[in-house]
């Protein structure tokens, strides 16, 4: 038994007046039988997060570049599937501010299936003409196929969000400017009329990420359990939220107890951002189980990142 928590650490002190109040029994009842080891530590500038990377090795694609959106062409039997480059398409709100373009969560955009088929349908010309093709997936996940994508890394959207476009952006001419002929199609667009009417935040641009060609659906690596309950109030900074969102997670640790109980292999890895930390089963010695287990440590001295 595998389970994943993205966003589970945090190197926010903003985060550890909410923590204070917590107590999260499965967890601390857990770290005090397993033992820890730092798996992944990432630079500042990766493209993907820490539970990015691993996932991706899960299901045995480039952890470095994983093509996810060829992967999901497979399980869709799209046409190009194991021969074309794909990525995904994200509809997004680029917020401008005064020294900085900043990327909103597309999940607030709270996009119909209607009017991202719309708003597909006005863009697809434009892509056709740089051989790139649109279909259509999710409201705010579309698929692009097509050779000008083969080799192309993009940051994933949990990098992107909340921060400066500018710095993600890939060096890509054509990339750049399907992006600024979006900008003026969008803006005029019908879909954009309706939304500014109701007040709803404006779709005007795209993010592309996970590109890469696949040419077969590959067999997981290994099984693995994500629980991302923390990973939308992480994205949003809302470390109350977050704290709360642990506080309903912990007890979703219990099976792991269980399987402990019953000499099962049980692994459990905690990522922040950049850093992921797997904790395994491992002989103490008599001393320290006695240590941890008259001053067990605090959620938030195991959650917070030094």
């Amino acid at each position: 038994m595998h389970l994943l928590i993205p966003h589970a650490l945090s190197n926010d002190e903003t985060a550890r007046a909410p923590l204070r109040a917590l107590q999260l029994p499965q967890l601390q009842g857990l770290l005090q039988r397993l033992a820890p080891q730092t798996v992944l530590q990432l630079p500042e500038d990766s493209p993907l997060a820490a539970h990015e990377q691993l996932l991706a090795a899960a299901r045995s694609l480039d952890p470095q570049a994983p093509a996810w959106a060829a992967l999901r062409a497979h399980e869709l039997q799209l046409p190009g599937a194991d021969t074309e480059a794909w990525g995904y398409l994200t509809p997004v709100h680029w917020e401008v501010g005064q020294a900085r373009v900043s990327l909103r969560d597309p999940q607030e955009l709270d996009l119909s299936a209607d009017e991202a088929r719309a708003l597909m349908a006005a863009m697809a010309p434009y892509f056709a003409e740089d051989s790139l093709t649109l279909h259509y997936d999710q409201p705010v996940r579309w698929l692009v196929s097509g050779e000008p994508l083969r080799g192309l890394v993009s940051a994933s959207l949990e990098r992107v969000i909340g921060r400066n476009v500018a710095v993600w952006l890939p060096a890509s001419p054509l990339l750049r400017r399907l992006q600024n002929e979006m900008q003026m199609l969008l803006y005029t667009h019908a879909v954009s009329d309706a939304r500014a009417e109701r007040s709803a935040l404006a779709v005007n641009s795209f993010w592309l990420s996970g590109c890469g060609a696949q040419a077969t659906l590959p067999a997981p690596a290994h099984k693995l359990t994500v629980l991302d309950a923390l990973v939308q109030p992480a994205l949003r900074g809302d470390w109350a939220a977050w704290a709360s969102a642990w506080q309903a997670l912990d007890a979703q640790l219990a099976p792991l107890a269980t399987a402990l109980d019953t000499g099962q292999d049980v692994t459990l890895t905690l990522c922040s951002e950049l850093l992921a930390r797997r904790y395994t089963p491992a002989r103490r010695s008599a001393w320290t189980r006695l240590v941890q287990r008259f001053r067990p440590q605090h959620p938030s001295d195991i959650l917070l990142i030094p």
